[in-house]
């Protein structure tokens, strides 16, 4: 009998590599997390936006540094409504993280209810934060210290408002049919950039509201 090895036949090939083998066509067009583009560009975002407020807590507290007296010759800001936005912005992660989690598991119903609590929860932010700006016992042309706290304030109000909007545009898609499934990364990466709002709130209070105080 002969050893020499048949020459392989189309019926003989593993099924691995034939053309059919490679019909990704039901393969998800989006991914979630590092796999979507969007997230780079959020992380990307958060990047730009968070070194423009490490440099504004540099200059405010070089600012006072140089002065002989801070705020001069005004109060602090009060601190009734920073610390209530404080605990509101906090208390806003709880259904943020949830409704990150419904949006990977693309539970529809809970990421609808979800997001009408995150919607609620930034109207209630935005209302705390105009009182907040009443409050601050200084205006933006008042000298260096009016200008880098309405300055801090400012960059992020700009990023509480417009995220808010976002979130009330994600509520309104999501009732949407037929809803594509890329909407369900498209709030989960709104879900990762409000984490971005409520930490960096944190240094910010702790600078405009303590900073003028110690």
């Amino acid at each position: 009998m002969s050893s020499t090895p048949r020459e392989a036949t189309p019926a003989s090939i593993p099924a691995i590599t034939r053309g059919d083998s490679l019909d990704v066509s039901n393969l998800p067009s989006y991914g979630f997390g590092t796999r979507s583009l969007m997230w780079w560009g959020t992380v990307g975002m958060c990047a730009i936006e968070g070194t423009a407020f490490a440099f504004m807590v540099v200059i405010y507290f070089y600012l006072r540094g140089q002065s002989t007296e801070w705020p001069a010759g005004r109060p602090a800001p009060d601190l009734l409504w920073g610390t209530i936005n404080l605990g509101v912005i906090l208390a806003s992660a709880i259904p943020n993280y949830y409704c990150d989690r419904a949006a990977i598991a693309q539970d529809l119903p809970r990421v609808k209810f979800m997001l009408l609590l995150g919607v609620l929860c930034g109207i209630a932010l935005c209302a705390v934060r105009w009182l907040e700006f009443t409050a601050l016992n200084v205006r933006w042309s008042d000298g260096a210290y009016g200008s880098v706290v309405w300055m801090l304030m400012g960059l992020h109000t700009f990023n509480l408002v417009t995220d808010v909007i976002d979130t009330m545009v994600l509520a309104a898609v999501m009732y949407k049919t037929p809803l594509e499934g890329k909407r369900y990364v498209d709030v989960a990466e709104n879900s990762g950039y409000w984490v971005f709002i409520v930490v960096t709130w944190v240094p910010i209070y702790a600078v405009v509201y303590w900073g003028a105080r110690f």
